[in-house]
């Protein structure tokens, strides 16, 4: 069974409350506006999003016997999943998100020790590229995959904490933001020297991203525009990946994937909720025709 990416782990329910600023001050009550549950995490986001692209997915995760579990299966029906059940659960977030579409994330991981992503819900699949979720039961994937070029989103490490290391260092392609970095390029440059990395890309939000190869030095990229008014951030570093798997998967240089990924993020930012209107592939191309 050939597929374009498979994506492994990271699927959610996100519960989004939008509250009338962040920080939020201590208050016994507020009144908002209604409260939402929808589909969310990161492997969730870069399936639908590469979906929503025409790239052909596949993607396989643990999740629960419940009704969190059964969003989830709903919301991605017309794509080719396959599932194994979680024992605690399903994974959960609560997003506040304030006026501006900045968000702050609570989220509830379900983790049970020593469990595992079965391999036999993945070893059908021929995918030309692995997009793997730093979810803990995923990271003893990499000897499966038989040299197919892998990629992994660090989200916020800090650099240090070793959850992430696994991910960081046997990734071909790492993505990451600096929201937690002291010095995003020495993490960066960390991550190529410890790690067989070819390529790191570190978001920076509306300052665009810092993109560090082998074969050449720190570049800064910017932002791509907002095609309208901020709705809300949740999902835009997912559509980010979306859009530069997209490059990739279709052989663009790395400055058009860095743009095609700009693109996908800035359109997420206009759009409510986390992972419900990803960008097509028509609209993305039609976008970065004009940037």
């Amino acid at each position: 069974m050939t597929r374009d990416i498979l994506v492994l782990g990271g699927a959610g329910v996100d519960t989004t409350v939008y509250v009338p600023e962040l920080p939020l001050p201590y208050k016994d009550t507020y009144h908002v506006p209604p409260v939402a549950d929808r589909i969310g995490n990161t492997g969730a986001g870069v399936t639908l999003g590469c979906h929503a692209l025409g790239l052909r997915v596949a993607f396989a995760d643990l999740i629960g016997d419940d009704p969190q579990g059964a969003l989830i299966r709903h919301a991605l029906r017309d794509v080719d999943c396959r599932w194994g059940r979680a024992e605690a659960g399903t994974r959960r977030s609560v997003l506040l998100v304030g006026p501006d579409g900045r968000r702050t994330s609570f989220f509830d991981p379900k983790a049970t020790p020593g469990e595992r992503l079965a391999r036999e819900l993945y070893a059908d699949v021929r995918p030309r590229h692995v997009h793997v979720s730093i979810t803990d039961f995923c990271r003893h994937v990499y000897p499966d995959l038989n040299g197919t070029p892998v990629s992994s989103d660090l989200h916020d490490w800090d650099g240090v904490a070793d959850y992430q290391k696994d991910f960081a260092y046997r990734s071909d392609l790492v993505f990451m933001s600096a929201a937690a970095l002291a010095d995003p390029a020495a993490t960066m440059r960390g991550i190529l020297g410890r790690g067989r990395a070819h390529t790191v890309v570190c978001t920076r939000g509306a300052d665009g991203c810092l993109v560090l190869t082998r074969d050449s030095g720190l570049r800064a990229f910017p932002a791509a525009p907002l095609p309208g008014p901020v709705a809300d951030s949740n999902g835009a570093g997912d559509a980010f990946v979306s859009g530069f798997l997209y490059g990739t998967l279709h052989g663009r240089p790395l400055e058009e994937c860095v743009r095609l990924g700009a693109i996908a993020g800035a359109h997420a930012c206009t759009v409510a909720g986390t992972h419900e209107s990803p960008i097509t592939e028509d609209l993305l191309l039609g976008r970065s025709a004009t940037v």
